[in-house]
């Protein structure tokens, strides 16, 4: 058997704590893309637990917590300055009539994305306030939203598996 191809989490193996921490990240935010492309926009709407969580949801709500974390937090920007929700809660989970798949997928690559350029004007000791730990460094945020992305993907992972099975075989 042939080893697939390294992925870029793994090519780090050996690279500065910077580029570790980036990399994982991003393998959660691609994980959760990944988990999400595909389905149907009825399908990422659809409520298979009690929770609001969808998988359209998860989308959205990282969405939130990507620009919370990285743009209201760390760059500290006005929630008027940012494009989109900032705030937690259950109006992060909340869908638009007209979200689609497409549309949130997008939505989270660009929120995405911008964390990374804001990322980028920070040393990994540089800090911000925050509410109820007093400051936060970047290496901080960056492990939480590690584990933060990893969670959801890992919600993704188990609504995408009840929808699949849900499907009469092709």
């Amino acid at each position: 058997m042939i080893d697939p191809p390294l992925g870029p989490e793994e090519q780090v193996a050996t690279a500065g704590e910077r580029a570790v921490w980036e990399a994982f990240l991003d393998c959660q935010r691609r994980e959760l893309a990944e988990k999400v492309a595909g389905v149907s926009d009825e399908d990422a709407r659809r409520r298979l637990v009690p929770s609001l969580t969808t998988l359209g949801g998860l989308l959205k709500h990282l969405s939130v917590v990507e620009r919370s974390w990285f743009q209201r937090r760390l760059a500290q920007r006005e929630p008027v300055e940012i494009a989109g929700w900032v705030d937690g809660g259950d109006p992060s989970w909340a869908l638009g009539p007209d979200d689609t798949v497409e549309s949130l997928l997008a939505e989270y690559a660009e929120a995405c994305a911008e964390s990374r350029r804001v990322a980028a004007r920070f040393a990994l000791d540089d800090t911000a306030p925050q509410a109820r730990l007093g400051r936060v460094s970047l290496r901080w945020i960056y492990a939480h939203m590690i584990e933060e992305t990893a969670r959801h993907a890992g919600h993704a992972d188990i609504l995408r598996e009840q929808l699949d099975a849900a499907r009469p075989p092709a």
